[in-house]
């Protein structure tokens, strides 16, 4: 701008202001807004979908497979399939050309090279015989900081890795069930009724102590009635991804929030912060997968809390910012309050009545700065591993241009045909990925090996 040009807010004309100004908006503009977003919605998920309406996973090349999956050189790769004409062959595009597998195939790939292959390549993820699968939620209130991001990708890049991944979608938006093509029509095809059979069954045992003592039952309405016949297999659904299952969220399940309170009162005795994670565990799914990642709304609600009282590892991500810097800070100091509080309330009667103490305990918990600009961003960064130490992941995920590029068509970076980018463009992408999950991977393979050897130490 010139220093002879006024600003754009100067000389305004309110008489040209108001022709360009709409009639006042009402109660149905909001609807009509909502139906505008929601057909825009439609049509922007469906760039993620093949002919059919249905979410697909690409396939993956020979090359990608030998790079990013199994760890074997090309040559190798192609004499062992020449040798095992019953494994998976492929399939070419053209003459001659490149072999595409689909993750199913790969992943039956994997387990023959790792039960014919050298033992001392790592073909099939570690994870100690018998241990359930551990809870990993991603939170933090502040939005935008790429919360469902990081944890689709976390999610993306264990069942790459070959592991069996469930996703629990809390937040009433329902971004990470669009991710992964999910379709829930209501709230009972979300958590909602996991919770409210949580509480169904402590309400029942209330009444048996009141029929006990002679006092009148209180009793279930059609809502807590119907929740007990839910079981968490009902809510699964299976994703374009071979081995990732989704409990999925839609915006009724924001309806929790106002009812988990009620139900509060109603029993003081009710642990609704266990709930989540006893039902999971009641219905067995922690034997059925080997992590369960769980996308919690951006605020510290009831929801929320199920979620990280759920969870074995939290993750925090943040941007290299002041700003997101210092709400993390509060988050932390929520997440005190609100954890010491239940903490008190719980011990205190429990020490009146001479019954052991309760406190919540994390296997880990770690920042994540995502988005990250290092050409903007470094010395923020710094500051911010200089105060968070430990407690801040080494790895910084950047913002490359594959990341926006594929979220324009609604795929994670790894749903994303490297064919449609630069090479360079696909690798430097996926690699900030790569290290994001590797920095994971390592967290959660000394918290697995921790576990192993503190079992077998009880067991000598």
């Amino acid at each position: 701008m010139s220093s002879g040009t006024a600003p754009p807010y100067f000389n305004i004309s309110p008489d040209a202001a108001l022709r360009q100004l709409d009639a006042p908006t009402d109660t149905d503009g909001f609807s009509e807004i909502a139906r505008a977003c929601l057909q825009g919605r439609d049509d922007l998920a469906r760039r993620g979908m093949n002919e059919a309406g249905q979410k697909r996973l690409r396939l993956f090349s020979t090359w990608e497979i030998t790079k990013y999956l199994i760890p074997v050189a090309p040559a190798h790769f192609r004499r062992v399939l020449r040798q095992n004409p019953n494994l998976p062959q492929g399939r070419s595009e053209t003459e001659g050309g490149s072999k595409w597998f689909s993750l199913d195939e790969v992943l039956t790939l994997r387990a023959h090279f790792g039960a014919e292959g050298s033992k001392a390549k790592d073909y099939i993820p570690y994870r100690p015989a018998d241990a359930p699968a551990k809870i990993v939620a991603v939170a933090n209130f502040k939005g935008g900081v790429g919360k469902t991001s990081t944890c689709a990708h976390l999610a993306m890049s264990a069942a790459l890795d070959g592991y069996k991944v469930l996703i629990l979608d809390l937040d009433s938006q329902g971004s990470m069930t669009s991710i992964f093509g999910g379709t829930v029509s209501d709230e009972w095809q979300t958590v909602f009724p996991l919770i409210a059979r949580h509480y169904a069954q402590r309400l029942q045992a209330d009444n048996q102590r009141r029929a006990d003592m002679g006092e009148a039952p209180v009793g279930l309405d059609e809502t807590l009635s119907e929740a007990l016949r839910v079981q968490s297999k009902d809510l699964i659904q299976t994703t374009h991804w071979p081995n990732i299952d989704l409990i999925g969220a839609q915006l009724n399940l924001y309806w929790s929030e106002f009812q988990i309170p009620v139900w509060r009162m109603q029993s003081r005795g009710w642990k609704l912060w266990d709930a989540l994670s006893e039902t999971l565990a009641e219905d067995g799914v922690l034997e059925q997968y080997d992590l369960v990642f769980i996308d919690t709304p951006p605020a510290l609600g009831y929801l929320t809390i199920n979620g990280l009282s759920a969870a074995d590892i939290l993750l925090v991500p943040l941007g290299a910012s002041f700003l997101e810097f210092d709400s993390t800070g509060r988050f932390f100091d929520m997440l005190h309050a609100t954890f010491s509080s239940i903490e008190q309330g719980e011990n205190t009667a429990a020490r009146a009545l001479g019954r052991p103490e309760m406190a919540f305990e994390w296997d880990a918990v770690r920042a994540i700065i995502t988005r990250y600009d290092g050409s903007q961003q470094a010395e923020m960064a710094g500051l911010i591993q200089s105060y968070l130490g430990r407690a801040l992941s080494p790895y910084r995920q950047d913002f490359t241009a594959l990341i926006g590029q594929a979220g324009e068509s609604v795929n994670g970076i790894y749903e994303a045909d490297y064919r449609d980018f630069n090479r360079e463009t696909y690798a430097r992408g996926r690699a900030t990925f790569d290290d994001t999950y590797a920095a994971f991977k390592t967290l959660l393979l000394g918290i697995w090996r921790r576990d192993e050897l503190a079992a077998q130490a009880a067991a000598e």
